[in-house]
């Protein structure tokens, strides 16, 4: 359990944080119709009789949705319910066409799992999931083409969502946000959906309550649609606050859907927490209870790859990374198979930094993705390669590294067209090494004085008259053996 605490007037509060992730699932149409699901058509474009509603169309089931979502429920070490129920969820809304959302009740699809978690602190922590259901999206209201006028675009009506529902576990805004970057990294890595949170395919309603640590749970407020995992973090220790606030200047909290804006640093009520009973659920009577026998569980089991967890502990099993290294590199599938690609060339740990440190942060600066990345993972094993059997040193090679991300060049090109190769003749070395030491009396006699540090002074000295060509090892063994000598 984490020991994250907020403080407030009282002492100290507790923050209890649950989390219904609406994943929009990767298929070609809709849950319930053959429309399109492209992101962004023009408005109305993609939109059949089925999800505008017009009377007498009958919703029809969509195959792939359901694989998916068992394949989900499978990466999440989830019961996948062999029957389910779909159900009428009943509200209305202007972009709701029915009047009624098609979802899952009391029969899910998929049923209670768990997901593992890294923390910053290199800690991790199972967080339970209660359930999975499929469900189709609602419309879109736009209230700012029209001074007078709201317009309605269908486009997102129908598309299938899968809500993934997680308990109460998680104590922390670090521990949130930690799992939807988790849940996030499973579902681009079988590939259920994009994870794409700026375009809206995945959004999180953020359940936060707070209590004093050991007592009841308190009344929980659920923030609605918040769409990165930054604002995730920001939501819950901004609405926690409040909460503390409000209990100790003796209000009480009330039950209710808010809406968070990042830019006021704020949450805001939108409406009264609606309970099941309020949507009169009840089974839709035109879609028969969803039904599939062991055979096709297995079979979308068998198309699973491996995952972000399994994935991890290959990594530092097979490469002897770190935790921390190994978490970086799966969090993305690129990532993970760009660094397999290059460790092939070169030391693994070596490879590790040279991804997490010096691509990512070349990538960043110029504001691309490893998808994108000018180097490839060949090239980069290349130079690698060219470091590990002493053609270059490690300084050499950040520079052919510059020049290989601007120009798209490979590193054994510009190393030779540069001239850049290592010094590994001990005649050339010692010549620059006799000449340094020559030139340099009185540091020669501070080090012979007892002041040895000034070794690493001559080392810079010797690579600098080498334009940094020098082995900086065998540098270091000719002056120790000279000076001491």
């Amino acid at each position: 359990m984490s020991d994250y605490r907020l403080k407030g007037e009282t002492g100290e509060w507790e923050v209890v944080i649950g989390l219904e992730v609406h994943a929009q699932v990767t298929s070609q149409a809709k849950l319930f119709s053959g429309a399109a699901t492209a992101f962004g058509a023009e408005p109305n474009a993609q939109v059949s009789l089925v999800d505008a509603a017009m009377p007498g169309m009958l919703p029809v089931i969509n195959g792939e949705c359901v694989r998916q979502a068992v394949r989900t429920g499978l990466a999440l070490s989830a019961a996948v319910n062999r029957h389910s129920v779909f159900a009428r969820k009943n509200y209305f809304y202007a972009d709701l066409p029915q009047g009624y959302q098609i979802s899952q009740y009391d029969q899910p699809i998929v049923g209670e799992g768990e997901i593992e978690i890294d923390l910053p602190d290199g800690t991790s922590k199972r967080v339970g999931i209660e359930r999975l259901h499929l469900e189709q999206d609602a419309g879109k209201s736009m209230h700012d083409q029209h001074p007078k006028k709201s317009f309605i675009d269908l486009n997102r009506s129908g598309v299938a969502l899968m809500e993934i529902v997680s308990k109460p576990d998680m104590r922390s805004p670090e521990e949130a946000a930690a799992y939807v970057s988790a849940l996030r990294s499973i579902l681009r890595y079988i590939g259920s959906c994009d994870g794409n949170m700026a375009e809206g395919s995945m959004r999180a309603d953020v359940n936060v309550s707070v209590r004093k640590p050991g007592e009841a749970l308190g009344t929980r407020a659920e923030l609605k649609n918040i769409n990165s995992v930054r604002f995730v973090r920001q939501a819950v220790e901004i609405e926690a606050r409040r909460q503390i606030e409000i209990i100790e200047n003796g209000g009480t909290v009330d039950q209710e859907t808010r809406l968070f804006d990042p830019s006021r640093g704020e949450t805001r009520s939108m409406r009264s927490k609606e309970e099941a009973h309020d949507y009169r659920y009840f089974p839709d009577p035109d879609l028969l209870p969803l039904e599939f026998d062991e055979a096709f569980v297995e079979a979308c089991r068998a198309s699973l790859p491996e995952l972000p967890a399994e994935k991890k502990a290959r990594f530092m099993e097979r490469y002897g990374l770190s935790a921390y290294d190994a978490s970086v590199l799966v969090a993305d599938w690129e990532t993970a198979a760009f660094y397999e690609e290059a460790a092939k060339h070169g030391d693994p740990k070596q490879a590790a930094n040279w991804v997490t440190v010096e691509l990512f942060a070349r990538l960043n600066k110029a504001d691309k993705t490893i998808a994108d990345s000018p180097v490839s993972a060949a090239a980069l094993g290349e130079l690698l390669g060219l470091m590990a059997d002493g053609t270059i040193s490690g300084k050499i090679a950040k520079d052919v590294f510059d020049e290989m991300f601007e120009s798209g060049e490979g590193a054994k090109a510009i190393v030779e067209a540069k001239g850049l190769k290592q010094i590994t003749d001990t005649g050339a070395i010692e010549a620059a090494v006799d000449q340094v030491i020559a030139d340099n009396p009185g540091q020669v006699e501070q080090y012979r004085g007892g002041k040895t540090g000034l070794i690493g002074w001559f080392v810079g000295q010797v690579m600098k008259a080498t334009q940094g060509k020098a082995n900086p090892q065998a540098v270091n063994e000719l002056l120790k053996k000279k000076l001491d000598g």
